[in-house]
Parts: structure tokens; C-alpha cells; sequence
């Protein structure tokens, strides 16, 4: 089982201090719980992809290639990556890059992001939405698993002898996971290629999300991938911790009140009872984590909230000290314990695709022919393809 921290990376102001952090203390500030979540023993970090005030993340490539050298063993992730208004040959192209500077410590969540404007901005038109993230995705997929590609779609430009480079690491694409609330499209098409499928479990019952999760589940096995039980889901939530239960509900109230998501709405006692919202000591997030498995069986990767709403950082370091040393070791503990053998511990690693791919033989590492001063090849670029053209070894 993976444990990790996912951010929105918004920048808020503290309803306590009254301070609004500026851009660049809120990045460092982001770069910072991201190196405590893997000094407290966490698995995963992962940032959202936003390119509007008052967000900062426009580049997740960037800031997780930032943090790819100043970590060792974090597993660095998305909790978006928009595959609608981005360029799948972008996604290809950085994401790949991403995976070679991390050393393979890395994969991504798809998503159609929630602010709509973002549409226009980038020449896409909103109605479009769900066939763009499914078209798009089509097209990523073979980029990443074919050498030279030829496209036609509806959507973007047409490709003719293109190779999208760096070729990924080991050639070997990273791990996909989709994200929705609500579309079942999104989750046939995580079934259909046996990629990840994740819930953000944040803003609705759980019963909301297990609809999907069980419709991914079932085309899972559909396709062929292995069994229902077998497909691999991944969880959001969202925390905060103190030593006791009053201190945790005073401490974040006057932040949840305040929250651009869903303050001035419902009380909190009212959120928490009805959405996976925890708030508590240490042994109340246990225990609310746990029901997530009475609810969906045994998944792969729980993610928690920890650092939106104008909390202040030196709050969002003291909810990672508390995650790392009293929640996550009792939480491994008790569900491992509960595991199902047949069922998957974690999301596949870039070394478990490696060994799927290519066994006890050494992976292949592509090896350019001489430039041609383009990307239209006609024929592969590289010298150990059997179908490769152009140019001298």
C-alpha cells in the first residue's frame, strides 16, 4: 500500500493571520512539505496542474524535476495532468524527460482539471471535453510504445512519421492513472488499456466514488487484465491531525469555514459525517482510513490533503510528522494484514514494468542514427530497430 500527499497548490489566505503567502514563499513552501513527506517515511508526492490565480502549479514537470534531485526515494506524481488542453506530444515529450531525471520514480494521473476557462485559453472548446481526453490519450498511448507514428484525428494537427523523444526510460512508458468523479468514459478507458484508476474522495460520499471505482473494476477484468479485485485504484482524502480530537477541530475549523471549496457552506461535524473529510487525533484518522476498505476492498494508494486553505506551513509539517509516525505505520499495519494474497500491494513501479516487459534480458536503450536535422523519419530513427532508415551507424 502507498501513502502520499497530494497538493491543488493553491495559494490562500491564512483566515487566522490574515496573511496571504506570495507565489514564491508558497512554491518553496510546497518544495519543503514535499522533502518532509519523504523524510516522515511517505511513498508519493503529487501536484495538480492549474494555470490560473490563485494556483501556481503551470508547470508539475518542472517542480517534479526540481524535486526528483532532492529526493531519493519519493515517487513523484500528478493529481492532474490536463489531457485535454495539453498537447499529448507535450505529455509524451516532458513526461518521458520527467521519467529519465527521476530515474523512473515517477507516473501521472490524466484529468479534465475543473476550471473551465482553462478551454479557450489553449484553443480548445469545452464542449469538446470528453472526446478531446479520450482522443488525446489514444494518441499519448502509442507515442509512447511506438517508435515512428502516424495520426489522423479530430482534434490537433496530423502526424506523419513522428517520434516523440526522449524515448521513455528502459522504453518502458510510466504508469498511467485516470482521474474522474463522474465519468464513466474515463473509467472504460482506464480499464480498457489496464492503467490505474483514481478517486478523488474528497467533496462526496464514498458511496459517490464506488459506483465508478466498481465499473472500472468490472471492464478491468472485462479486457482482460486480470481480475476485478486485481485492478488498481487509488484513493484521495483529506486530514488534520492533532494529539486530540478537540485541538483538531479547533485548530481547523476557522480554516475549513473560510475554505474556498466549501466554506460558508455546511458545518464541518456535518462535512465530516457525510464525506471522507478527517478531522481528529491520530487514532480517529486510523480509524475513518480504515473504513475506506470496508467501502472499497483492498486499492493500492490512499493520498491525503494536507496543505490547502491558507494553512501555514510550519501546520502542514506538523500534520507530516504526525501522518509519518503515528497514522501511516499503524495504517500499513492493519491493512496489510487485511490484504486479499491475490490482490496487488502497490501500483506498478517503473523496475515491476521493467520485469513484465523484458524478464531476466537487459532493457532496450534506444540509440539514435545520425541526425537527419528533422522528426519526419518515414522509417524508425533508432539503430536496433529491424525497420529503421536514413543515416549511417
Amino acid at each position: 500500500m502507498e501513502f502520499g500527499i497530494f497538493s491543488v497548490s493553491d495559494v490562500t489566505r491564512d483566515p487566522v493571520s490574515g496573511e496571504t503567502p506570495s507565489e514564491a514563499e508558497r512554491i518553496q513552501g510546497l518544495a519543503t512539505i514535499a522533502k518532509h513527506a519523504e523524510e516522515v517515511g511517505l511513498d508519493v508526492f503529487a501536484i495538480g496542474e492549474h494555470h490560473n490565480p490563485p494556483f501556481f502549479s503551470s508547470s508539475p514537470t518542472t517542480f517534479l524535476a526540481y524535486l526528483a534531485g532532492q529526493t531519493e526515494r519519493l515517487k513523484l506524481s500528478t493529481s492532474t495532468t490536463l489531457i485535454t488542453t495539453n498537447d499529448p506530444v507535450r505529455i509524451a515529450e516532458e513526461y518521458a524527460m520527467l521519467q529519465h531525471l527521476s530515474q523512473g520514480r515517477m507516473d501521472l494521473m490524466l484529468g479534465r482539471g475543473n476550471t473551465a476557462p482553462v478551454y479557450p485559453w489553449f484553443g480548445k472548446d469545452i464542449r469538446s471535453s470528453l472526446p478531446l481526453a479520450l482522443e488525446n490519450y489514444n494518441l499519448l498511448h502509442r507515442l509512447w510504445r511506438e517508435d515512428v507514428v502516424d495520426y489522423e484525428g479530430n482534434f490537433r494537427t496530423s502526424l506523419q512519421g513522428f517520434t516523440s523523444t526522449p524515448r521513455p526510460l528502459d522504453d518502458v512508458p510510466p504508469f498511467v492513472w485516470h482521474g474522474s468523479i463522474r465519468t464513466p468514459e474515463i473509467a472504460e478507458q482506464a480499464a480498457y488499456y489496464g492503467d490505474g484508476f483514481f478517486a478523488n474522495h474528497i467533496f462526496w460520499p464514498s458511496e459517490h466514488s464506488l459506483r465508478l471505482i466498481n465499473f472500472y473494476r468490472e471492464r478491468y477484468e472485462h479486457y482482460g487484465h486480470g481480475t476485478a479485485k486485481q485492478a488498481i485504484v487509488g484513493l484521495g482524502g483529506q486530514t488534520f491531525i492533532a494529539k486530540n480530537s478537540q485541538d483538531a477541530i479547533d485548530g481547523f475549523r476557522p480554516y475549513f469555514n473560510e475554505a474556498p471549496v466549501y466554506g460558508h457552506g455546511p458545518r464541518m461535524e456535518d462535512f465530516m459525517s457525510q464525506t471522507p473529510l478527517s478531522v481528529g487525533s491520530p487514532q480517529e484518522i486510523i480509524d475513518k482510513t480504515l473504513t475506506f476498505r470496508e467501502t472499497f476492498g483492498d486499492y493500492q494508494r490512499q493520498m491525503f490533503l494536507v496543505d490547502h486553505a491558507g494553512l501555514p506551513l510550519k501546520t502542514v509539517l506538523e500534520q507530516l510528522d504526525l501522518l509519518g509516525e503515528e497514522v501511516v505505520p499503524v495504517l500499513r499495519r492493519e491493512l496489510a494484514a487485511l490484504r486479499d494474497p491475490e490482490v496487488p500491494e502497490t501500483a506498478p513501479t517503473h523496475a515491476s514494468l521493467v520485469r513484465a516487459k523484458y524478464g531476466d534480458e537487459a532493457p532496450r536503450q534506444p540509440r539514435p542514427r545520425a541526425n537527419r536535422g528533422d522528426n519526419v523519419t518515414g522509417g524508425s530513427p533508432y539503430l536496433d530497430s529491424a525497420g529503421a532508415s536514413f543515416g549511417l551507424r
